[in-house]
């Protein structure tokens, strides 16, 4: 199989022979599988368990070993079933780590697991449940105060491990006894705390990732509340505690940067002095760099929340004999401008305006024509129909006959009913001015001369 992925762009590739199985606890990434002869040169390997449980075997038979394969290492009595989990040079760094001496006993490895090691392995894993519960009621027989978690057996079925969480020192000799002659098996006890007990188990944590115990924490570092007053959290116990009943891991992970914010801001000892009042602390944000002060000291009144720099300035003040007016830092800056709505094109209703307009003009268009258009010059007549008795319908506004010779062609044609109430309505709109726009062709020019008719004598 070539666990090599070339990259996209073909500069180099991407190793993989260093990601394990996600289902292993505890994995390390091995950075350095893809330098040619890693794993040949270090003799040691690091190999896995069940849960969390690791161990170091000499490669004494310079098997061809890689990362996934099991193996059958050396065990008392007997062998044992596990995983290689890491080769090569990182596997003194994980010695050092896991503070294991030079001079330990180092344990070598067999062979690599043959089907028949495996079935026994199967076989055995398939009774570690019910010998749990067992083993439970009968501590609980024998009146011990303690609590079995876990069994493990062994790869060969010949010994179980009893993990068990105790608050005191448990003389547990009778349960031995009792648990060998019950299961037949060589038996060992081994006291975790509960956050090992957590770490065996697994599961998910408030925060939506599986817990970090069960995941790459392999040593346990001391949690108390301190951690969490220099991060301003309630002492709330429900919230703090984790799922072994004990204080978060993760409250430790941000106290440093905490605690160096905190050196930038004022005691919360010192009060500010200003020519109104006199302000004391009430609450800080730590990561943003405000505090906020109330004229009470025990109770949130007239707040004002400062920056750090402004504070300081104050007190700095305060000790040369001055008070400010105000505890608020004047700014004199112009009014901002009103940004556009963004959200206002994804509104539901933005289209209707536009449509109920679009369809109120659809329907005056379908109900009546446009009118025509009416210039002070000359007006546009529309098409007259043609009427079996050529007779021009029954106007008012009709001039009269010796008038109508004058008027030009247009005004002369015939108007439907319909046409002349459109042109007295039109007449209506210009402000009386009907007479001018009709009888453009009545009008005679300044300088046109009367004639008199001749009288006879």
């Amino acid at each position: 199989m070539n666990n090599e992925f070339k990259l996209k762009n073909g500069s180099g590739r991407l190793c993989c022979g260093g990601c394990g199985r996600q289902n292993n606890k505890l994995n390390t990434y091995d950075w350095l599988a893809d330098i040619p002869g890693n794993a040949e040169e270090q003799d040691m390997v690091e190999v896995q368990f069940k849960n969390t449980r690791k161990g170091y075997y000499k490669n004494s038979n310079r098997l061809h070993l890689e990362k996934g394969d099991i193996v059958a290492v050396e065990a008392s009595p007997g062998h044992d079933i596990g995983t290689v989990t890491l080769t090569g040079r990182l596997v003194p760094l994980q010695m050092r780590k896991a503070n294991i001496k030079p001079d330990a006993e180092i344990r070598r490895v067999y062979r690599k697991a043959k089907p028949v090691d495996m079935e026994k392995y199967e076989e055995a894993k398939s009774r570690e449940h019910d010998t749990m519960i067992r083993s439970r009621k009968i501590a609980e027989n024998l009146g011990l105060q303690m609590k079995i978690g876990d069994v493990e057996y062994q790869g060969d079925g010949n010994k179980a491990i009893f993990y068990y969480i105790a608050d005191e020192r448990v003389d547990f000799r009778q349960l031995i006894k009792v648990l060998a002659e019950t299961f037949r098996v060589r038996i060992e006890m081994k006291q975790i705390g509960a956050r090992q007990e957590a770490g065996r188990i697994g599961g998910i944590g408030p925060c939506g990732r599986e817990l970090c115990c069960a995941t790459w924490m392999t040593n346990f570092v001391s949690v108390s509340t301190g951690a969490a007053r220099f991060q301003d959290i309630s002492l709330n116990p429900q919230k703090l505690a984790g799922q072994c009943a004990k204080l978060k891991c993760c409250l430790n992970y941000e106290v440093d940067a905490y605690v160096e914010c905190l050196k930038r801001l004022p005691s919360k000892e010192i009060t500010l002095e200003t020519a109104d009042a006199t302000y004391y602390y009430f609450k800080a944000d730590i990561l943003k760099g405000t505090v906020t002060y109330s004229t009470d000291k025990s109770f949130l009144a007239n707040e004002a929340t400062i920056s750090a720099r402004r504070a300081f300035e104050i007190i700095n003040m305060n000790k040369r004999g001055e008070k400010p007016a105000k505890l608020l830092e004047e700014k004199f800056t112009a009014e901002p401008k009103q940004s556009k709505d963004l959200l206002e094109q994804e509104s539901l209703t933005r289209f209707d305006k536009s449509k109920n307009g679009k369809n109120r003009k659809k329907k005056n268009k379908s109900a009546t024509p446009n009118p025509p258009s009416v210039s002070t010059k000359q007006e546009a007549a529309p098409k007259a129909k043609p009427q079996a008795d050529n007779h021009p319908p029954k106007d008012k506004n009709r001039q009269p006959r010796q008038n109508q010779a004058q008027q030009p062609a247009a005004a002369t044609s015939n108007e439907t009913p319909r046409a002349n109430r459109n042109n007295r309505n039109n007449n209506k709109r210009n402000g009386g001015n009907k007479r001018a726009n009709n009888n453009d062709g009545n009008k005679k020019p300044n300088n046109e001369t009367k004639t008199v008719p001749d009288v006879q004598a």
